[in-house]
């Protein structure tokens, strides 16, 4: 634990690289360092920087982290897995790890453990997603969905009784409906069941269910009777072995693209993705505030490349002003927003 001195010093040194650098922090960067950092710089010893978190975040962090890393002049090592938003958050408020990587924001619950632990936060939205409606390839009748039969599909009152594709819509075969979806630690579960369900944590219980995309991936790709959802970066790299749904709110049907997000068509499906980082608590706080500077910067390329939607560039350099000036924090309030905007999001942003 820091003293009040020690906390001055490092906010100085933040607040003084904030008025000087626009790029990539090297090994000279005058953040201030605790005594273990430096020791363990000079030394050699490479320090880890310990990220967990969501699924649908994990492609872009894990992306930016291997870029780090390859570069000789950071002395860290990137460690990013997956045990969902809510796990990560578990393991993140009880000091275990550095970042974590989140498709909703920070709970209330999340929130007043990370209080208890002393756990300071600041938040960075890095991306939007397309929360993706996914069936078997073989699949030639479910080319649309309605989000009323989705909530008929997915709720709680569904478990044992909604059993077949028929029951959905008549027009649909007598087969059996197998569905696949995100785990119970899984921010894209909070989020698909508030948006479509109306409830949290309302969803039936009775699915194939895992906090990991791949493993849902390849179910659905064995499974000619499937339904699963997950985010859009999973099926833009899985193309060959799914097809797509689209969602129809009452506005017409629409399938998940860059654009319909970015048109702030394709609801309530959207969703902003969140990276959030303690620097104060951990001793290698110099070389974690290097990394999130570094993923700032690659954000707008990695993400676009990994199927996620880039934030505008005035977005980003919100988040660089937040984090220089080490803005601790949320906007959300311990809720996510629906049909919420890139737009919208970047006013939340500049409020904060």
């Amino acid at each position: 634990m820091k003293t009040t001195a020690q906390r001055l010093v490092l906010a100085v040194g933040m607040l003084a690289l904030a008025s000087s650098c626009t790029s990539t922090p090297d090994t000279s960067s005058n953040i201030q360092q605790s005594p273990q950092t430096a020791t363990a710089a000079t030394s050699g010893t490479v320090s880890i920087i310990k990220i967990d978190g969501s699924s649908t975040v994990y492609p872009i962090t894990q992306a930016i982290g291997k870029e780090f890393t390859a570069n000789a002049k950071n002395n860290a090592q990137v460690q990013v897995n997956i045990s969902g938003t809510g796990g990560g958050f578990e393991k993140f408020c009880d000091g275990k790890t550095d970042i974590n990587n989140a498709s909703r924001p920070i709970s209330q619950a999340e929130m007043a453990m990370c209080n208890k632990n002393g756990i300071k936060y600041i938040e960075l939205p890095i991306a939007f997603d397309a929360l993706t409606i996914a069936v078997h390839p073989q699949n030639d009748w479910a080319k649309d969905i309605t989000v009323a039969e989705l909530k008929k599909m997915w709720e709680a009152a569904a478990e044992g009784k909604i059993t077949k594709w028929n029951q959905i819509r008549s027009s649909w075969p007598d087969r059996p409906l197998n569905l696949y979806g995100a785990g119970k630690k899984s921010g894209t579960f909070d989020y698909f069941t508030e948006a479509i369900i109306g409830k949290e944590k309302a969803s039936r219980n009775d699915y194939t269910a895992s906090e990991d995309d791949d493993v849902l991936v390849e179910g659905i790709n064995k499974d000619p009777n499937a339904l699963g959802y997950f985010g859009y970066a999973y099926y833009e790299k899985n193309q060959d072995k799914l097809k797509v749904v689209a969602v129809n709110n009452g506005k017409g049907a629409i399938l998940p693209s860059q654009e319909t997000v970015e048109k702030s068509k394709y609801q309530p499906l959207s969703r902003p993705l969140f990276i959030y980082v303690n620097i104060w608590s951990n001793q290698n706080q110099g070389d974690i505030y290097k990394f999130v500077d570094f993923y700032l910067q690659k954000a707008p390329t990695i993400v676009n490349s990994v199927g996620s939607v880039p934030l505008s560039e005035e977005a980003y350099k919100i988040d660089y002003v937040h984090l220089h000036n080490g803005k601790a924090g949320t906007v959300f309030a311990g809720k996510s927003q629906f049909d919420l905007s890139i737009g919208e999001l970047l006013r939340k942003q500049k409020e904060f």
